[in-house]
Order: C-alpha cells, then sequence, then structure tokens
C-alpha cells in the first residue's frame, strides 16, 4: 500500500536520510577552526558539564573528555559527518543508528537542564529508533545494494 506516492519502506527512506541531513547540518554549521584550534566546541561543553545538576555527569566530563579537547573534537566532527553520510547514503545504516542514538544521548543528557537543544536531540534520538527496528536500510541504500543486513 501506498502512503501518498511513496510506500511505507520509501517514507522511512526519507526519514533515514532527512535524519542524516540533520547530522550533516550539524556537522556544517561548526566553525571547524575554532574548534580543531582553539577548542571552542569542547570548552562549551566543558561549562555546560561544569554546571551540570548531577555530580556524575561533570566527573565522567573531566576523566574522558577534558583530558583531550582536540581528539575529542576530532571525534566530535568525525562522527557527525561519518553519521550524516553513513544516513544518507544508507551505508551501514544499523551501525550508523545505534552510534546516532548514543551520541544523541549523549548530548541530551550533557544539556538536559540547558535551554539547548532537548527537542531535537530526542526527535533524533527517536528517529534513530524507529530507523534502526523498521530496517529504514532496505530502501535507498548501499547497505541494500551490496547485500548488506538484509
Amino acid at each position: 500500500m501506498h502512503a501518498l506516492w511513496l510506500s511505507g519502506a520509501e517514507w522511512l527512506a526519507v526519514m533515514r536520510i532527512g535524519l542524516g541531513l540533520w547530522w550533516l547540518e550539524s556537522w556544517r554549521h561548526k566553525d571547524k577552526r575554532a574548534w580543531l584550534e582553539r577548542g571552542t566546541g569542547i570548552s562549551w561543553a566543558a561549562d555546560i558539564a561544569e554546571r551540570h545538576r548531577w555530580p556524575w555527569v561533570k566527573t565522567g566530563f573531566q576523566r574522558v573528555v577534558q583530558p583531550w579537547p582536540r581528539l575529542m573534537a576530532y571525534l566530535v566532527l568525525g562522527a557527525e559527518l561519518a553519521l550524516g553520510l553513513g544516513l544518507v547514503l544508507g551505508f551501514l545504516t544499523p551501525i550508523a543508528l545505534v552510534a546516532a542514538l548514543l551520541l544523541n544521548l549523549v548530548y541530551f543528557l550533557l544539556m538536559i537542564h540547558d535551554w539547548a537543544e532537548q527537542g531535537q536531540n530526542a526527535m533524533m534520538a527517536l528517529i534513530c529508533l524507529v530507523g534502526f527496528f523498521a530496517m529504514s536500510w532496505q530502501t535507498w541504500s548501499l547497505d541494500r545494494a551490496f547485500g548488506l543486513f538484509l
């Protein structure tokens, strides 16, 4: 059955591709020079973690992220780019969906008491779950073309 002009599987692919475009926009709009040379993204997150209502978030950030700000900046930028490309192209899609869910949960937990993009993180996480359990890689994807994850 077709809903409007696309099938249900095609609408799931549209949702997956839209999520990938969202990640690519998150990567695109960042000032890469500021992130990589001055560590602005990591220092912003450190300020959020420092004021966090849950001490374990602050402690975890100080132990895992702050000792390696340059590496973490590369990791965040690389992850957002890889997730965006993987989801748009439908390549290693189940892995990209799980990784995107985890990254959104990290963002959500870090900023849970702040104004910053909670609706966006929640919706992106929901799309990851729906895309994963509905196997959104079965239509319009390199995974399908290569016979992966069928």
